[in-house]
C-alpha cells in the first residue's frame, strides 16, 4: 500500500465524496475501502467537517485572500529595494483587519505580538533577517582586570566627595551620516542569499549629536554639530528652544565646541539639580574632553570626571549600552520611511526632522535607567559587566443565520472587504438551499470572482495607506522648498532660543524694508512748486515768477 501522506489523502477523500454523490458507490464504507481513506474520517467530511486546513484558516487572523495579499506587498517591497521592517508588516496587518472591518484603526481588532512571526513561517518565500551583521571587533579589547579597576575607581570616587545616585552622569557624542539606514530586522523573500539589501540616500555628511543623561533617568538637551560655516534661519523653526545647534568645518565636535558644551549646556542644566556638592560625570578618551580649559572649569565648578578604560565604552558607557543603538536604529527607520516614500535626498532640515522623534523614543527614562544598570553604575554591580566577558560569542466567524439573510433581500453592490463577504455569503446560502449537489461550477466560477475581488480590495487598502503617507511626505516637501533661505550667523554656536531670537529679528528688519519700499513705491509725495520747491504755492503764484 502506498504510504499515505496527507495531500494524497484529502484528494482521495474529495474523489470518495464525489463518488457517492454520483451514486457510483454503494456505500460509505464501499467508497472508503476503495479510494484508501479511513471510513470515520469520510464520514464526518459528508456530515459537513471541515479540513484540518479549513480549521486552521478560520481560527487566523487574516483571511487567505488578506495574507496572500500581505505576502505579495512584503515581495514587492523587497524587490524595491525597502524589505519592511516586522513593525511595518504588522501595521499593513491591521490595517486589512481595519479594511475588513469598516472601522478606523484603533477600534477594530490587531495582530498579535508574534504574528508576523507566524505569517513568515506559514511562507516558505519569506524569511526574517538583519539587514547587516553586527561588529564585535570591540570584544578583542575586552580586559577583565582593567574592567575590575574602572569599577574600584568609580566607588571609591563617589565616596571620596559624597556623590549621590542624582550626581551622577554620562556624557558622549555619537555620529550619524545623515542618509544611511541602520540595521533592522526585515522580511524578504527567502530565494534571497545574505544580508537583505536597504536601497539607502547618497548623502553621507556627517552630523554629531552631543547627549548627555543622569542616572535617575533623564537627558540633559543636545547640542547638534553640522558641517559647515554659517546657520540657517529653517534649522530652528521647529525645535525646542534648549536645543544648541553649532557648525564646525567636518561635522566633528572641536576642543572650542567641547568647552562651549560643559559651560552652556551641561553646567547650565545641572547646576540648580545638585543635590550633593559634587558631580560626577563619566565621558572616554576622546581629545576634546581632556583640554587644560575642559578640566579647569570642572575644577572651578566642582565637577569631578572620570575617564574610562579604552575600547570599553560598549560596555561600560551607559549611552553606548542603553540609548545611542535605538536612537541610531530609530533614526535610520525615520530616513527609510523617506526612502519610501519617495524622498532621494536627506539634508539638514530632514536630519532634524526625524532625529527629533527618534532621540524622544530612544532617550527615554527607562533606556537611560537600563543604561546605567547594564553599565553597572547605578546601582553599582561590577558583575552585570564582568559576568559578559566569561562567555564567548554565539552564533547567533460563523454564517448568518435564515432571519438576517431574510432581511437583506435588496441587492447592494459591496465596497469593502465586509460587504463583499456579506454578499458572497448570502449567495452561497441561496444555491445551497436551492441545491444539495455538489458544488456546481458557477459556485466555483463565484468563488474565484469573490477572491479577484478580495485581492483587489486588499491592495486598495495598501495603496491607501500608501498614498496617504506620500501625501504627507509631498506636503512637507512643499513647504520646505517654499520656505527662504536666510542666514542669521556665521560659525559659531547657538541655541534654539537665541536662533528663533535672531530670525524674528531678521524678519522685524525685513518688515521694514518692505515698507519702506511700499511707501516708494504706492505714495503720493506733496505737491511742490516748480520754480522753488516751496509747499507753500505753486508755479502761478510763487514770487520768483518773472512777468
Amino acid at each position: 500500500m502506498p504510504p499515505n501522506h496527507k495531500g494524497d489523502q484529502e484528494a482521495r477523500i474529495s474523489q470518495a465524496i464525489e463518488a457517492i454523490h454520483n451514486n457510483k458507490s454503494p456505500s460509505i464504507r464501499a467508497a472508503a475501502r476503495t479510494y484508501n481513506v479511513p471510513h470515520s474520517t469520510l464520514a464526518k467530511r459528508l456530515r459537513g467537517q471541515p479540513t484540518y486546513q479549513q480549521s486552521r484558516m478560520a481560527n487566523r487572523k487574516l483571511l487567505p485572500t488578506e495574507e496572500e495579499a500581505l505576502f505579495q506587498w512584503v515581495i514587492s517591497m523587497g524587490e524595491r529595494g525597502f524589505p519592511p521592517w516586522i513593525s511595518a508588516v504588522r501595521k499593513m496587518a491591521d490595517i486589512l483587519l481595519s479594511a475588513r472591518a469598516g472601522s478606523p484603526t484603533n477600534a477594530s481588532p490587531t495582530v498579535g505580538e508574534n504574528w508576523v512571526r507566524k505569517f513568515v513561517n506559514r511562507h516558505e518565500q519569506l524569511q526574517s533577517k538583519y539587514t547587516r551583521k553586527y561588529d564585535y571587533q570591540r570584544a578583542l579589547c575586552e580586559d577583565p582586570k582593567a574592567i575590575s579597576d574602572w569599577f574600584r575607581l568609580v566607588e571609591n570616587t563617589r565616596a571620596k566627595y559624597g556623590i549621590p545616585d542624582e550626581d551622577v552622569y554620562n556624557f558622549d557624542e555619537t555620529g550619524f551620516q545623515i542618509g544611511v539606514i541602520g540595521t533592522a530586522k526585515v522580511v524578504t523573500g527567502s530565494q534571497r542569499a545574505g544580508k537583505a539589501l536597504v536601497t539607502q540616500p547618497g548623502n553621507r555628511e556627517w552630523v554629531t549629536a552631543v547627549e548627555a543623561i543622569n542616572a535617575s533617568g533623564w537627558a540633559l538637551p543636545p547640542m547638534i554639530i553640522f558641517a559647515g560655516k554659517m546657520h540657517q534661519a529653517a534649522w530652528y523653526d521647529a525645535l525646542p528652544p534648549q536645543w544648541t545647534i553649532a557648525v564646525s568645518e567636518n561635522g566633528w565636535t572641536t576642543d572650542k565646541i567641547g568647552l562651549v558644551w560643559l559651560q552652556t549646556v551641561f553646567n547650565k542644566y545641572t547646576k540648580a539639580r545638585m543635590v550633593g556638592q559634587y558631580r560626577l560625570l563619566i565621558l572616554d578618551g576622546h581629545g576634546s574632553h581632556a583640554t587644560p580649559e575642559f578640566d579647569q572649569f570642572c575644577l572651578d565648578n566642582a565637577i569631578i570626571t572620570l575617564c574610562m578604560p579604552p575600547h570599553s565604552s560598549h560596555l561600560l558607557q551607559p549611552l553606548d549600552v542603553g540609548c545611542f543603538s535605538p536612537l541610531k536604529r530609530t533614526y535610520g527607520h525615520q530616513v527609510e520611511i523617506c526612502m519610501q516614500l519617495g524622498r532621494n535626498h536627506i539634508d539638514k532640515l530632514d536630519f532634524l526632522e526625524a532625529f527629533k522623534p527618534a532621540r524622544a523614543a530612544a532617550l527615554s527614562s527607562s533606556n537611560i535607567c537600563s543604561g546605567f544598570a547594564a553599565a553597572g553604575l547605578v546601582p553599582h554591580n561590577s558583575e552585570r559587566v564582568l559576568s559578559r566577558l566569561q562567555f564567548k560569542l554565539r552564533t547567533p466567524t460563523p454564517l448568518a443565520s435564515e432571519t438576517v439573510i431574510a432581511a437583506r433581500q435588496t441587492p447592494k453592490t459591496p465596497y469593502t472587504v465586509a460587504q463583499l463577504a456579506w454578499e458572497y455569503t448570502t449567495i452561497k446560502g441561496l444555491l445551497e438551499r436551492r441545491s444539495k449537489s455538489p458544488p456546481s461550477p458557477t459556485e466555483q466560477a463565484l468563488k474565484r470572482v469573490v477572491k479577484g475581488c478580495q485581492m483587489a480590495m486588499h491592495n486598495a487598502a495598501l495603496l491607501a495607506s500608501e498614498i496617504k503617507d506620500l501625501r504627507a511626505m509631498s506636503a512637507r516637501q512643499k513647504r520646505k522648498r517654499e520656505a527662504p533661505r536666510s542666514y542669521i550667523a556665521s560659525g559659531g554656536v547657538l541655541t534654539v532660543e537665541e536662533g528663533q531670537e535672531r530670525v524674528k529679528r531678521a524678519q522685524i528688519a525685513d518688515e521694514a524694508v518692505l515698507d519702506k519700499v511700499s511707501a516708494r513705491a504706492f505714495g503720493h509725495a506733496p505737491s511742490r512748486c516748480s520754480m522753488c520747491s516751496s509747499l507753500e504755492h505753486n508755479a502761478r503764484v510763487c514770487p520768483t515768477r518773472v512777468i
